[in-house]
């Protein structure tokens, strides 16, 4: 993706210390964005800034709790002074939480704790950011869902309201935020084998699955290819190279979209 610039572009990243967050930073970074990263984990941050560094790019880290509006306001008010601006927002935040239960059995609160940290902070992520895009001329702001959302399934029922809330907010947000020239969209993704291999909160979320079937969640992730339609799962640098172009002026028609990395387990 390095015909693609996002130079001198301002690129805040929250979840920047996770798999899928860190691979955007980096990617973003690669192009020529400065970089903002932020979430909950510093050790994890301080990592992904110490590849970008070495790599050339520009990197700043915050502690900020995505789900706490006040702190996320005071993130982008600073990254805007320090910065001149905002150009895009990509969340990344995820929720460590697994329902292997039926409805039936399923708690208001455990029902509610997925669907209330994905929409919350892809709604304070946009609150934040679009009054420093709108200043700017413009902007873009980008989530990440996956095929849950379309996808009836046991044991993910607060998983699958979330990812559907969160792109209903997208395109909300595309119709709202147009005529400040800011777009909006979210990358729909499937399973990915290397952030699972991670540790990343997706090793648990299929963990459950992948017991039932009998087999470890590597296991199942190697078998899932051969049920989709191009036989393969999103990697972590198709899903950043992705965010690049959506970000960057070659998608500046794109906005409500449902960017699918889903190998065709779903189409719309």
């Amino acid at each position: 993706m390095s015909s693609i610039s996002l130079q001198d572009q301002c690129a805040v990243i929250h979840g920047g210390g996770g798999a899928i967050g860190g691979a955007v930073a980096r990617a973003f970074a690669a192009a020529g964005a400065r970089v903002f990263l932020a979430g909950r984990t510093r050790a994890k941050l301080d990592a992904v800034a110490r590849d970008i560094a070495a790599a050339g790019g520009l990197a700043e880290v915050a502690v900020v709790d995505a789900l706490d509006e006040e702190a996320m306001r005071r993130h982008a008010d600073d990254v805007a002074e320090r910065a001149g601006g905002i150009d895009i927002a990509f969340n990344a935040v995820g929720v460590l939480h697994v329902q292997d239960r039926p409805l039936s059995e399923l708690s208001l609160e455990d029902y509610f704790l997925p669907v209330h940290a994905y929409t919350r902070s892809n709604f304070l992520t946009a609150k934040a950011v679009a009054p420093h895009m709108a200043r700017r001329g413009g902007g873009v702001i980008v989530s990440v869902s996956t095929p849950a959302s379309r996808l009836p399934g046991p044991g993910y029922l607060g998983h699958a309201v979330a990812c559907a809330g969160v792109e209903a907010l997208t395109r909300h947000m595309a119709g709202e935020l147009a005529a400040f020239n800011i777009r909006s969209v979210c990358i729909r993704s499937h399973a990915i084998p290397e952030a699972a291999a991670a540790g990343s909160h997706s090793h648990e979320v299929f963990r459950p699955a992948a017991e039932r079937m009998g087999m470890t969640v590597e296991q199942m992730l190697a078998a899932k290819p051969a049920g989709l339609l191009v036989k393969r799962l999103p990697s972590l640098d198709q899903v950043a190279n992705t965010a690049v172009f959506v970000a960057s002026g070659h998608a500046g028609a794109m906005t409500g979209a449902m960017v699918n990395l889903s190998g065709g387990v779903t189409l719309d």
